[in-house]
């Protein structure tokens, strides 16, 4: 009986698709090994090599990062402000809704800095060493009125091959607002921006398809240098980011809840509870709209404007990442020896909650932005490779936060809106 070969061989290969590890669990092999092949050459007393000929990948993988960090952060909040254009037509709705979430993100960035510094104050941040007693480049401080005057660009292009971040967020503003007045005018520009979004989302899929290979070098490079005590060093950022996450849902959205829509802490969490439960596993804000708007209504939200909040929250609202940013920030320039100042900690606030208004929904957008933000304090990009290995734990709870913040700001823009509506009314 002849042997279909044809046919096995296709099967055969579908079998393989099929069982095609996802993204994360890639990362998290590439971890285990990067950590094991690390020890191993830092027991065998050889750590140079994991700097010679497995650093250098990483560092090819670290610059196709920075490459695409100025061109996701452009388009994607020039296309972001575009999509707001029928922001007229929701009236009152959608700017409360926009101002909530730019508020809680400024807040989350404070609550992340605050138990960052506390734990750095602590002394459980390291400060990794560097071959032959070279030291790490310091970043320049500078004032609060230099950084405010910094931020405005001169010259556009260098803005860009600077990549000055906060610069970089400015013109984005600009383009997308002028797009945005030139109405019917600007339709072409609007389309262009919106075509180049999409293929550089394909440009930034391929860069972070690459991630298990910077991960597995840039770990085994770190642990085979410093030892493996800086694994301890992770549990505790980590510890630092959820203990973060939970004061901001406690603070923010609890208190929000009570203080303008009546509800109680415990009603709240209770309620809201099963969305975030399937947003703490899924770490998909979109795949959870629908369940956080089921939770928002069983709470009292109006239909209409948990439609509207819900899968805008899902798009611009980055509290949990914002926590996140903040953490590793403080956690990365301690690993490199820098102090930050006031004004550059207003620097990331500033950084982190204009950032949300974009690049919320992009594939690997706690990644890029956490580069970006590295990137305007002047961090080396490199360091985010130690922290990236764990970022599916980071991503989580964010996730679950982001969610919880979506649910609290329907509440509070219904009861708003039905004051405002008895007010007419009178």
């Amino acid at each position: 009986m002849p042997i279909n070969r044809g046919f096995s061989f296709r099967k055969c290969v579908w079998s393989m698709e099929k069982k095609k590890l996802s993204l994360p669990k890639q990362i998290g092999i590439a971890l285990l090994l990067g950590i094991l092949a690390g020890y191993a050459f830092y027991k065998l007393g050889i750590p140079e090599f994991t700097t010679n000929y497995l650093k250098p990948f990483g560092t090819i993988f670290v610059n196709l990062l920075k490459f695409i960090v100025v061109p996701v952060v452009l388009l994607s909040m020039i296309d972001g402000i575009i999509s707001m254009g029928d922001m007229k037509k929701v009236g009152s709705v959608g700017w409360k809704t926009v101002a909530y979430f730019l508020v809680t993100t400024a807040c989350a960035c404070v609550i992340g800095l605050v138990f960052a510094n506390l734990f750095n104050n602590a002394g459980w941040f390291p400060t990794l060493a560097l071959e032959d007693g070279a030291v790490w480049d310091k970043a320049t401080s500078a004032n609060f009125m230099d950084t405010l005057v910094a931020i405005f660009p001169s010259n556009m292009w260098k803005s860009f091959t600077d990549a000055n971040m906060l610069q970089v967020i400015v013109i984005a503003l600009m383009f997308g607002g002028g797009i945005l007045a030139a109405g019917e005018k600007g339709k072409l520009a609007k389309d262009l921006v919106s075509t180049l979004y999409v293929v550089i989302e394909r440009v930034m899929a391929f860069i972070i398809a690459l991630s298990p290979i910077g991960v597995f070098t840039m770990m085994a490079w770190v642990v085979a240098t410093q030892g493996p005590e800086i694994l301890g060093s992770l549990a505790v950022v980590l510890g630092c980011a959820y203990l973060g996450y939970i004061v901001h849902a406690v603070l923010c959205y609890s208190f929000s809840a009570k203080a303008f829509a009546g509800i109680s802490p415990f009603t709240f969490f209770e309620k809201a509870s099963p969305a975030m439960i399937f947003a703490f596993t899924s770490t998909s804000s979109a795949a959870t709209i629908p369940l956080s708007k089921e939770c928002a209504d069983e709470l009292g939200a109006e239909g209409d404007v948990s439609s509207f909040v819900i899968p805008l929250g899902a798009t611009i609202n980055m509290d949990g990442t914002a926590i996140y940013q903040c953490v590793a920030t403080i956690f990365l320039a301690t690993c490199c020896g820098m102090t930050l100042t006031l004004g550059q900690m207003v620097t990331i606030v500033v950084t982190a909650t204009l950032a949300s208004i974009g690049t919320a929904g992009t594939p690997g957008a706690g990644m890029i932005m956490l580069a970006m933000v590295l990137e305007a304090m002047n961090i080396p990009v490199d360091m985010i490779m130690i922290i990236y290995g764990i970022d599916r734990l980071f991503d989580m709870g964010r996730t679950c936060l982001n969610i919880t913040g979506d649910i609290s700001c329907a509440l509070c823009v219904t009861k708003w809106e039905s004051k405002k509506a008895a007010q007419t009314a009178k």
